[in-house]
């Protein structure tokens, strides 16, 4: 493959970019120690030795340092790396070395997510959120369904009106129609929020 570009990406890091417009990252030290000329060509024994010896050893450590922070999904990390330039090969060898100590779980991260947010959202919302955050459909549905055993739609409504002081029983049609929006913002459906409302009056 023939490098089509040697850029500077910043102070010490140079951007190589190949015919089929791919690129990856390099010190650049490690530039200039593997021999990398604008125009020539890479072998592809060169660019694997590059991504064993040098990208797939520093993006182990990338994806480290990132799950250090805070707790992630596979998704989240997988975008990280790639803004770091690095071959689709390297992430996946990054990915699966995080998994194997199972530092990167969705399950356990979809879990928490949901346990953490089902007494201000609804299973619908938190459910949406859990797909946004590249979590499958299937272990984001397993998690809504295992977290919201003990709670259903109608308690979480219920505890929202109490904690706005709202009152059934005397509010207005513009009251009524203030806090089915809001509850609506919340992630609720309609006809749940209707329903409950109408148990209260």
């Amino acid at each position: 493959m023939q490098i089509m570009e040697i850029a500077e990406l910043d102070k010490k890091r140079m951007r190589i970019v190949l015919e089929d417009r791919s690129s990856f990252a390099l010190y650049k030290g490690e530039a200039r120690q593997y021999g990398l000329q604008q125009g020539e060509e890479l072998s592809e024994e060169l660019f694997e030795e590059i991504c064993e010896k040098v990208l797939v050893k520093r993006a182990r450590k990338r994806a480290m340092h990132l799950l250090q922070r805070m707790d992630r999904t596979e998704a989240q990390i997988r975008t990280k790396l790639a803004l770091g330039l690095y071959p689709d090969d390297v992430i996946d060898s990054a990915v699966d070395y995080v998994k194997g100590y199972r530092y990167v779980d969705d399950l356990r991260y979809a879990q928490n997510y949901v346990r953490n947010h089902k007494e201000k959202k609804s299973r619908r919302k938190i459910y949406m959120e859990l797909l946004g955050r590249g979590i499958s459909s299937e272990l984001a549905q397993q998690a809504v369904e295992e977290e919201f055993q003990q709670e259903n739609e109608e308690q979480l409504i219920r505890q929202w009106i109490e904690k706005k002081k709202y009152s059934p029983q005397t509010a207005d049609l513009k009251e009524k129609q203030r806090m089915c929006q809001f509850l609506m913002r919340k992630g609720f459906a309609l006809n749940d929020i209707l329903r409950t409302l109408e148990h209260l009056t």
